[in-house]
C-alpha cells in the first residue's frame, strides 16, 4: 500500500476520519466538472482557498500543535481530496450539516474537520474560528463549486465490499508482498508513505481503524503504484492484518455510537453497547 507524498515526494471527510453513518438520503447522486486550480480567484478567498490546500497537504508542518501522528489529511483523502473512492472532498461542503450515527447528533462540516484531527491525525480541536479552519472549509467549499446541496457523486467515500472474514495470517503474507515496501514491514512509515499502525499512526477512533472501510480503501487505491489489482479477499486479510495492530487509544470511543448502532466492524466497545462491541478481527 502506497499513499502519494507531498511536494517532491509523489504521495474520510468521510468514514476514514471516524465512523458514523449519515441519514440515509434520497438517491441524488449527480456529474460535475471537476474544478481546477485555474478556477482559484486571484483576491483574499483566493488566498484563503491556497492556504487552505497547503494546510492539508502538509498538516502537521503547518498546524504541529494540532497533529500528533506522522499523517497528514493527504494520506488519506488522495491526490488533494480530488480522487474518487479515496474519501474524496469534492462534494463534502454541499452535505454538511448532517445527522452522524457516531455521535447521535447533528454536526458542522467544522465538526467532522475535527474528527479527523482528534482520530486520524491523533490530535487536537482546531476552534471554529481559527483562520486555519476557515481556510480548510474555503478550500473544500472550492472543491463542491457546482455541487447541488444534498447531492453525492461518483465515487464518493470509499467502495463496499462484500462482507468477508479477514484473515490475519494470510494479511500478514499480503502486507509483506504489497505493502512493506512503502509503509515499513514493521508498518512504522517510511519518507514515502505513512505508518499504518504503531504510534504514530491514526488511533482506533479513526474510521480506518475499522476492517471494512480500510478493505475498500485498500482495495481502490493500493498498492499506490497498481491501485485496484488486489482481489477482495486480498484487501480483506491485509485491513485484518493491519487494524489488528497496536495503535494509540482514543480516550472518548466509550461514547461513540450513543444509541448502540455501531457498525459490527467497530474495534472497541461502546458504553450504549454495554461494553459488548468486540472488533471483527
Amino acid at each position: 500500500m502506497r499513499i502519494r507524498p507531498v511536494g517532491p515526494l509523489i504521495v474520510v471527510l468521510a468514514i476514514a476520519c471516524g465512523g458514523g453513518t449519515p441519514d440515509p438520503a434520497p438517491d441524488t447522486t449527480t456529474t460535475v466538472t471537476a474544478v481546477t486550480d485555474t478556477a482559484i480567484p486571484d483576491s483574499d478567498l483566493g488566498a484563503s482557498i491556497r492556504r487552505g490546500r497547503a494546510i492539508l497537504l502538509a498538516t502537521r508542518d503547518s498546524l504541529p500543535s494540532h497533529v500528533g501522528n506522522d499523517l497528514r489529511c493527504t494520506s488519506c483523502h488522495l491526490n488533494e481530496g480530488r480522487q474518487p473512492n479515496a474519501m474524496p472532498w469534492t462534494a463534502v461542503y454541499a452535505q454538511f450539516p448532517q445527522y452522524r450515527s457516531r455521535g447521535a447528533q447533528v454536526i458542522r462540516l467544522e465538526d467532522r474537520i475535527n474528527d479527523c484531527f482528534e482520530r486520524s491525525l491523533n490530535g487536537t480541536a482546531l476552534s471554529f474560528d481559527d483562520s486555519a479552519m476557515r481556510d480548510i472549509v474555503a478550500y473544500m467549499a472550492f472543491l463542491a463549486r457546482g455541487v447541488p446541496v444534498g447531492a453525492t457523486v461518483p465515487g464518493q467515500g470509499v467502495p463496499r465490499l462484500d462482507a468477508l472474514e479477514g484473515d490475519t495470517v494470510a494479511g500478514a503474507a499480503v502486507y509483506a508482498v504489497q505493502c512493506a515496501r512503502c509503509h515499513g514491514e514493521s508498518g512504522e512509515g517510511t519518507t514515502i508513505a505513512p505508518p499504518t499502525w504503531g504510534p504514530r499512526s491514526f488511533n482506533i477512533g479513526a474510521g480506518m481503524s475499522r476492517i471494512r472501510t480500510a478493505a475498500g480503501f485498500i482495495k481502490a487505491n493500493m498498492p499506490f503504484d497498481t491501485p485496484g489489482t488486489l482481489s477482495d479477499k486480498d484487501a480483506q486479510d491485509v485491513s485484518a492484518y493491519v487494524t489488528s495492530r497496536s495503535r494509540p487509544d482514543f480516550a472518548r470511543k466509550h461514547e461513540d455510537w450513543p444509541r448502540g448502532d455501531a457498525p459490527p466492524d467497530v474495534a472497541y466497545p461502546t458504553r450504549a453497547a454495554g461494553g459488548s462491541a468486540a472488533p471483527t478481527h
